[in-house]
């Protein structure tokens, strides 16, 4: 059993606020309310989010941010492991999802709509493990994007036709 210490020292690694202000501590960056405003909107939300979303976001919340602020925050947190970009299917626009704290998940994204939902499947990860194990493959990383659609959209679609 871990010291009480330690929990509370791997609880703090996984914060991403954290994990923020130790990343611009050890960059030297300037603290700027702006840029802070930017990250605390990032964290709240729930969803995957592009930066014309987040820049509006942002400003209700702080009207003096600017999109050049919003873009260069997000490729900071993307650097500093506390954002994962990500791009589904062939959306022009690059989506971002909170990645520190969160355990590993894969997508079903809808291609009606554009509904993104996260899961979590043991099965398919022992599945993957094996099929990587038959070729000789050691995983380091991986994504799972399943794309289809979802019951409403599906729902639309029998109705027109």
């Amino acid at each position: 059993m871990a010291p009480a210490g330690r929990e509370k020292q791997q609880e703090k690694s996984h914060d991403p606020h954290r994990l923020w202000r130790d990343f611009v501590s050890e960059r030297g960056l300037h603290v700027s309310k702006t840029r802070d405003a930017v990250v605390d909107v990032f964290l709240k939300t729930k969803e995957h989010v592009d930066l014309q979303t987040l820049f509006e976001l942002a400003r209700k919340s702080h009207p003096g941010v600017g999109f050049a602020t919003v873009y260069r925050t997000m490729k900071l947190l993307e650097e500093a492991g506390i954002a994962h970009p990500r791009r589904f299917g062939d959306a022009k626009e690059t989506r971002y999802e909170v990645a520190a704290g969160r355990s590993h998940h894969d997508h079903l994204i809808c291609e009606g709509c554009g509904q993104i939902i996260e899961f979590v499947s043991p099965e398919v990860e022992r599945i993957q493990d094996r099929i990587a194990s038959r070729h000789g493959f050691t995983l380091s990383r991986h994504r799972h994007e399943l794309y289809g659609l979802c019951p409403d959209c599906r729902a639309g679609d029998k109705r027109a036709t």
